[in-house]
């Protein structure tokens, strides 16, 4: 996505914003660039209070002024603002790109709206080209990895499963102290299923479909913003 579709999906989803709101900040380039936004309009006298679904989201939202909680003080939110990496059918949603996905679904599932901001690219016939990120615990690594694929093979899916590593060559870890792995389906035609099958592993600590989730979608395109429902 260029940086002024990121900025147009991110004015837009604004406009979902009212004084007094407790918000979801979402994690990742588009989503940073609703932060920004929301910054300038707390500093001319927005009052919201946001609750960030990363550590790096709550650095950038404290640096700009943007009051911050825990979801654990605002147990119930009114909206959360976040990216999306595909925007399947019905508002279905892959997400895990940053590797936030746990803390955003969430503080997603804690509000009472979710709005995703994307670029037209992002909307698919149907979920998969985007690798699935599926968070696991690191013991017994090989043991999930293996019934994962069997799972997704009971679905009819195969793909790479790839252990996801930094620049330097380590282990990805996210905030919760998890491993990543990306599972490249390619095609996800019953997402749901999938899902139920892979909250039954032990091992998986939660994986990247949003299913049932968002409300709404803003999608830029170069001519024109639309909003989606499902």
């Amino acid at each position: 996505m260029s940086a002024d579709l990121k900025k147009r999906a991110a004015a837009r989803a604004l406009d979902f914003v009212e004084p007094g709101m407790r918000l979801g900040i979402g994690t990742g380039s588009t989503a940073d660039e609703f932060t920004k936004l929301l910054g300038e309009k707390v500093a001319a006298g927005l009052d919201v209070i946001g609750v960030p679904t990363s550590e790096r989201t709550a650095r950038l939202a404290a640096s700009l002024g943007i009051r911050l909680a825990t979801l654990d003080e605002l147990p119930e939110l009114d909206l959360t603002v976040d990216g999306a990496d595909e925007i399947g059918p019905g508002l279905s949603l892959i997400k895990g790109g940053g590797g936030a996905h746990l803390r955003e679904k969430i503080v997603a599932s804690a509000s009472a709206r979710m709005v995703v901001i994307a670029d037209a690219s992002k909307v698919v016939a149907t979920l998969g080209a985007f690798p699935l990120p599926i968070e696991v615990v690191p013991f017994g690594l090989r043991s999930t990895l293996l019934k994962i694929e069997k799972a997704a093979a009971d679905l009819g899916l195969s793909g790479a499963l790839t252990k996801r590593t930094t620049a330097d060559g380590g282990d990805f870890v996210t905030d919760g102290g998890h491993l990543l792995l990306d599972a490249s389906f390619r095609r996800i035609p019953d997402p749901m299923s999938l899902a139920r099958a892979l909250v039954e592993i032990p091992g998986v600590v939660e994986h990247g479909l949003f299913l049932g989730i968002a409300t709404a979608a803003v999608v830029a395109h170069p001519d024109r913003i639309d909003v989606l429902t499902p």
